[in-house]
């Protein structure tokens, strides 16, 4: 790995014409970074020699939710076939990737995916990973093989990461056996329960990188094993994070009513501890008194709208959700477009069409921009438990510096500028990213974009040749 992947010592101090603090919007702000995480916060302060100048600064939110391997299929579910189009033929698709991909395609994959968030503005990523085992579903000698790409790939981009090695122990709901096109994916509970200590003996990582756990679904895994798993502590630090598939689909929802006797989220509530350090990814199908119950355990939305969009999963509640106090982030998922002001316009445009109203997602008056932005940096590094979301003295330096002096932006009032950079932007203006005090992206452009960009071509180009 190399030195600067892992920099978060001290580094020269930021300069930010605007920045975007908890108490509101500051002029001149000097922000100076430690070990990782902001140490001193001055504002209307002048610049000093070696500053680094930038324009808005802003809290650079995490993606929670991604499947990385997955960047390598992005457009080729696209091309309509005889039949019925699903998220369940998609899925096919998607098998027909994971048991292509060797170690070293996951990794090159990871990194570049990771790289593309960093310039889209996200400072941390969580990997929900699944991709376990050989071809054929063969344990590798270390068990954390495949893990230990998705860390490998973080440190090349410097990006922050939480890990959430998946439990996927069933092929389907009512304990199916898995699948042949399952089998990379599956572990029982207590081969699982090695995977993470295997992960977490002997490693070197960042300071700021994160270990959870993920039960799959409901779908994909037993009450015994979900069970079973919660009472072993494998959460690793006591709250850490614990994040879940949930109520994606109808059809999800129909298979484990007549399985369980109750919804998914209705019985998750039921059954298992939900609190503020879980993440429950895409909730789409819920009924309002479900929707209230799962907002009152502090517990966060985990909303990737662009994915839940291009897979034809349905439109989440999210007027409802922040009517009844809901906390949510966003995530990239599918990789299918890696955009962070995508995600927030999709999940507001959404509630419009379904609404025939505007500016659904803001809980009261003001920027609807600004609200969406920082409610996603504030779930999101809760999702990840993650110290960061704020710009805060001792939080991680998790920033993300955009340019709001484009001529597209200049008519705009500065207490508009969140809605512009949101919604009239095709992607964010980013120039500058720093992900726990390591800068990535300058200039608009990752630092290790180059090498990055070389390895992804050879693992596509090899990927293709053998479609």
């Amino acid at each position: 790995m190399d030195a600067a992947s892992r920099d978060t010592g001290p580094c020269a101090a930021i300069h930010a014409a605007r920045a975007l603090l908890p108490q509101g919007w500051a002029a001149g702000l000097r922000l100076e970074i430690r070990a990782g995480r902001i140490a001193a916060l001055t504002t209307g302060a002048g610049t000093r020699a070696g500053d680094i100048h930038v324009d808005t600064l802003l809290p650079a939110p995490a993606n929670l939710h991604s499947h990385s391997f997955q960047r390598a299929m992005a457009g080729l579910g696209e091309y309509r076939m005889p039949g019925q189009d699903s998220f369940w033929s998609w899925r096919e698709a998607m098998y027909r990737l994971a048991n292509r991909l060797t170690p070293e395609q996951a990794e090159a994959i990871a990194a570049f995916a990771f790289m593309e968030m960093q310039e889209a503005g996200f400072a941390a990523v969580g990997e929900f990973h699944y991709l376990h085992h050989q071809k054929g579903g063969t344990p590798y000698a270390d068990p954390a093989e495949m893990a230990r790409r998705m860390e490998a790939a973080a440190q090349q981009s410097g990006i922050g990461l939480t890990l959430l090695p998946v439990l996927y122990s069933r092929g389907g709901a009512r304990g199916a056996p898995l699948s042949p096109a399952q089998a990379r994916f599956g572990h029982d509970v207590e081969g699982y329960l090695g995977l993470l200590t295997a992960l977490r003996e002997g490693a070197d990582r960042a300071g700021d990188m994160r270990i959870g756990i993920a039960p799959h679904s409901l779908r994909a895994v037993t009450p015994a094993d979900l069970a079973a798993l919660l009472a072993s502590g494998a959460g690793g630090e006591r709250g850490g994070p614990v994040h879940i598939h949930i109520a994606e689909q109808d059809a999800e929802v129909t298979m484990i009513e007549s399985w369980l006797g109750a919804r998914p989220v209705e019985w998750l509530l039921g059954n298992a501890p939900v609190a503020e350090n879980w993440c429950l990814i895409h909730a789409t199908h819920m009924r309002p008194d479900e929707l209230r119950n799962l907002a009152a355990t502090g517990a966060v939305a985990g909303l990737c709208p662009i994915t839940e969009a291009n897979l034809g999963d349905g439109i989440f509640d999210g007027t409802g959700w922040i009517g009844a106090g809901g906390r949510f982030g966003v995530g990239t998922d599918s990789n299918i477009s890696i955009t962070l002001s995508g995600e927030l316009r999709m999940l507001e445009y959404s509630q419009r069409l379904r609404d025939r109203a505007r500016n659904r997602m803001n809980p009261g008056a003001g920027s609807l921009g600004e609200a969406l932005f920082l409610q996603a940096a504030h779930g999101g590094a809760q999702a990840l438990g993650r110290d960061a979301g704020r710009i805060e003295t001792g939080r991680l330096a998790d920033l993300v510096a955009l340019d709001a002096t484009r001529p597209d932006l200049a008519a705009l009032p500065p207490d508009r500028i969140m809605d512009g950079l949101v919604f009239a932007c095709k992607s964010l203006p980013v120039t500058d990213l720093w992900s726990a005090g390591r800068h990535r992206v300058r200039g608009g452009i990752h630092v290790a974009r180059e090498a990055i960009t070389r390895r992804w071509l050879r693992a596509v180009s090899a990927l293709s040749q053998d479609a």
